[in-house]
This record gives structure tokens, C-alpha cells and sequence, in this order.
């Protein structure tokens, strides 16, 4: 999975690479199939002093965006929340496909099961 980060009114540290690096790239272990994560960190720079927002928009191959956004106090707690949140989507997606997957087990089964008794030999 390819990370780019971008800082908007906000320097961005090595520290602050690598956390935000080790938090994204933990969820390629919940979907391998991500291919380019692109997160954009912010520092308020209007009548929100001191608020910082952090928004990751994930590509993924069955041409979805996943995209989740928060605003906290704390540059290293919005990051944390939005890795919950993208997180949660996934699972959602997943559970999504699995079920979609099984349905058409299901109709396939049923539609190759019925056989009438002249076509079998």
C-alpha cells in the first residue's frame, strides 16, 4: 500500500510520518487489496485554534473510495479516530461481499441441484 501524506498549515515532523504510517499501514491487515491511501493533515488556521483535522481517503480495487474525517484537539487523537472509523468500513465491506458471495453460492447450488431424472444417466 502506497501512503501519501500531505500538511496543510502544519510542518510535518518524521514522528508524525511514522505514526501516521504505522496506524494506516495497520489496515492492510484487515484488506490486503488497498492501494493508495492518501491522508491530508490540517491545522486549523481560523476561528478553530488549536484544532487539527485529519482526513485518509482509501482506494480499493472494486473502484470504492473509503474516506473518513475527524477533528480533534490532538493531531495523534484524530488520527487514532479515523483509523477506528476506516476500520469499521472495512469490516462493513467485507461483511458486505461475504454475504454477497454466499447468496450466489446459495442460488448457484440450488440451480445445479435440480435436475430432473431423465438427465441422469
Amino acid at each position: 500500500m502506497k501512503i501519501d501524506i500531505k500538511g496543510t498549515n502544519l510542518e510535518l515532523t518524521e514522528a508524525l510520518k511514522n505514526y501516521v504510517q504505522e496506524k494506516i499501514g495497520r489496515l492492510e491487515h484487515y484488506f490486503e487489496e488497498i492501494l493508495v491511501a492518501r491522508v491530508e493533515l490540517e491545522q486549523s488556521a481560523h476561528h478553530q485554534k488549536g484544532f487539527f483535522r485529519c482526513e485518509v481517503n482509501l482506494d480499493v480495487p472494486q473502484k470504492h473510495v473509503l474516506r473518513a474525517e475527524s477533528t480533534e484537539a490532538d493531531m495523534y487523537a484524530a488520527i487514532d479516530s479515523v483509523e477506528n472509523k476506516l476500520r469499521e468500513q472495512i469490516e462493513k465491506m467485507k461483511s458486505q461481499q461475504r454475504s454477497r458471495d454466499r447468496r450466489l453460492a446459495r442460488y448457484m447450488k440450488s440451480v445445479f441441484a435440480w435436475r430432473p431424472k431423465y438427465w441422469r444417466k
